[in-house]
């Protein structure tokens, strides 16, 4: 390796830049990691959804901002691990997380 990547700290996007600096290069966005946040909180919402729409949960679920994603540029440690495991690596928590790795 003739030099190590670093990117500079910018706001509150504490995921993409660890995510990027770990694999040594440009390869996560806000964009990507709101993306997924996205599809974590309707996957969420479906599963809520499960339990009756017309349920008290259900609706103050909906009440609720994302778990997922803020304004301040937050990104749950779920979103990082989707992204992980889109790229074939597993990142180990002190919690089970589920994650098919690809080769």
């Amino acid at each position: 390796m003739e030099s190590i990547f670093h990117e500079k700290q910018e706001g509150s996007l504490c995921a993409q830049h660890c995510l990027n600096n770990l694999l040594q290069g440009e390869y996560f966005t806000p964009v990507d990691l709101s993306s997924i946040a996205h599809q974590l909180d309707e996957e969420e919402r479906m599963r809520m959804a499960e339990g009756g729409m017309g349920s008290e949960e259900y609706r103050t679920f909906l009440q609720q901002p994302s778990g997922n994603m803020d304004d301040s540029g937050f990104f749950s440690i779920q979103v990082s691990n989707k992204l992980i495991c889109g790229i074939s690596f597993l990142l180990n928590t002190f919690e089970p997380i589920t994650c098919v790795v690809t080769r």
